[in-house]
């Protein structure tokens, strides 16, 4: 059968069957003559199982060592079960903090926040959690940095194609032209290089002291 028959059949896009061939959770056969995807009824099993353990944020690791052999289904429901208790448990905890400041209803900036990051440390101490800020601004700035990078190599590799075209109807001299491209080249390169640098900063260095808070 096509995709868009999966799609209505199991309630998914298309978009995420993609997604889950690409991790190789799931491998449907080819038309030999076209090389078109043939889903099969067992492909749609398959979904369907992959559909119901993601609605329960399983891992799509966990997920892949299920589908291997490496854990038991009843191991994997186990573990996500203990991480789910322990996700309802550090929600409670922030559901009490926010009640316990909210009922003394202070004024912000009278708000002594001291305290109850205290109270938030030795509750992290005892096994819970609170969102880690620190990560979640490590991969802002990630994208950030990503991004800016990609649009500038898009314009360099823009600039090379058109320095060719240009080169190649004017007769630029090959000394001359061989110097531009080492030129262009060479600013790739470093901001490769200068990318790869500002990601283990933000990975690990300058990101180190903000963790700590």
């Amino acid at each position: 059968m096509k995709i868009s028959q999966v799609e209505e059949l199991v309630g998914i896009t298309k978009k995420n069957i993609r997604f889950y061939e690409d991790q190789g959770l799931l491998s449907p056969e080819r038309d030999p003559e076209n090389g078109y995807r043939e889903y099969s009824l067992k492909d749609v099993d398959e979904l369907m199982k992959i559909k119901f353990l993601r609605k329960l944020s399983v891992p799509l690791e966990d997920i892949r060592r299920v589908q291997e052999k490496e854990l038991s289904l009843s191991m994997c429901l186990e573990k996500q079960s203990s991480n789910l208790k322990s996700e309802i448990t550090s929600l409670e905890s922030a559901i009490e903090l926010c009640d316990s400041v909210k009922d003394k209803n202070p004024d912000y900036s009278d708000f002594k926040a001291e305290e109850y990051l205290e109270e938030m440390h030795k509750i992290e101490e005892r096994g819970g959690k609170f969102m880690n800020v620190s990560k979640t601004d490590v991969k802002k700035k990630k994208m950030g940095a990503l991004l800016a990078a990609a649009v500038f190599l898009a314009m360099m590799v823009a600039y090379i194609i058109f320095f060719l075209t240009v080169s190649v109807s004017d007769g630029t001299p090959m000394p001359l032209f061989i110097v531009i491209m080492f030129v262009g080249i060479a600013v790739i390169v470093g901001c490769i290089l200068a990318l790869r640098q500002r990601l283990k900063e933000i990975e690990g260095g300058e990101e180190d002291e903000a963790s700590k808070y």
